[in-house]
């Protein structure tokens, strides 16, 4: 599962799905102030890299991606997605040409809905990121505003973790912080009405920012509003009170989770192989989601 190696790139970097790389010395392809992103086909559960890919995962991802991008009415990293933008053969359909941008050390979170993490602080204090939550909310409870619960980045293999507004403005200065909580909320109340209007509820996002080194500019960078940064869930099953049908790896997870992988999240081994019908069964939700929200048939 190591990063393909791509004539006139050079790998610099490989996260849980995505492989960073920049232009080659000897290549013109793009210049020195741009980045090759290209989603692969891991996929992730429990701070674990999975050694089964799930097949199209990365070619979900970005084309998903690259549709939200299209509908947020804010400056965006992409500048090409196609061959003739000078994306490699070898990765078109899954790769993107990107400005180069001084990426903020923060997960930028929007919570419409109070479930994972949220929810269990909640429990314990009624607060989110220290954000005070009225009482009586349930797991998947709609909130009565939208609210910015930001992470600090953590290492691959590690956990975020979730920090208050004030630690925001402490690690980035309090222009940027508030920056970049108008722009998460922002984009989460745009998407969350496009997703509703689709028969699906957007819970929860994570975005990231960088700045632009050529203006200055606080810049959406990495992936956008896909099931792999986003809990997207079928609005007619909605029901607060349990956990949502998720179009994500959940099938993943249940798995893990079960007594049938045999694993345990408590020991040192890595998971399991996924067996051939989560693979199918999680694939399958992908492509869903995807075509639920574009409208277009995934091929």
């Amino acid at each position: 599962m190591s990063a393909p190696q791509l004539a006139g790139w050079k790998h610099i970097y490989s996260g849980k799905v995505r492989d960073l790389y920049e232009p080659a010395k000897t290549s013109a392809a793009a210049g020195s102030d741009v980045v090759l992103v290209v989603a692969s086909d891991r996929i992730s559960a429990y701070d674990h890299i999975l050694l089964t890919e799930i097949p199209d995962k990365g070619r979900i991802l970005t084309q998903l991606s690259l549709w939200w991008f299209e509908q947020l009415q804010v400056p965006h990293h992409v500048l090409g997605s196609t061959v003739a933008d000078g994306v490699p053969v070898a990765v078109a359909g899954r790769a993107m040409i990107c400005r180069k941008l001084a990426m903020f050390p923060i997960e930028c979170i929007a919570r419409g809905y109070l479930t994972g993490s949220g929810l269990l602080e909640y429990r314990q204090t009624q607060t989110v990121c220290s954000l005070p939550l009225p009482a009586g909310l349930l797991d998947g409870s709609r909130l009565d505003r939208p609210i910015f619960t930001p992470s600090a980045k953590a290492e691959v293999g590690e956990h975020d973790e979730n920090i208050a507004f004030a630690a925001v403005a402490e690690s980035v200065g309090a222009e940027n912080a508030a920056q970049l909580q108008s722009l998460t909320l922002e984009i989460y109340s745009r998407a969350e009405e496009i997703a509703r209007g689709r028969g699906i509820i957007l819970a929860d996002t994570k975005v990231e920012f960088g700045v632009d080194p050529a203006t200055g500019s606080i810049t959406l960078g990495d992936e956008v509003l896909t099931p792999d940064s986003s809990r997207f869930w079928d609005a007619e099953q909605w029901l607060p009170g349990k956990a949502q049908p998720s179009f994500d790896k959940q099938y993943v997870r249940d798995w893990l989770s079960a007594s049938a992988s045999g694993w345990d999240r408590t020991a040192d081994a890595p998971p399991p192989a996924l067996p051939a019908d989560v693979v199918e069964r999680t694939r399958a939700r992908y492509v869903e989601a995807f075509e639920k929200l574009t409208g277009r048939t995934f091929a």
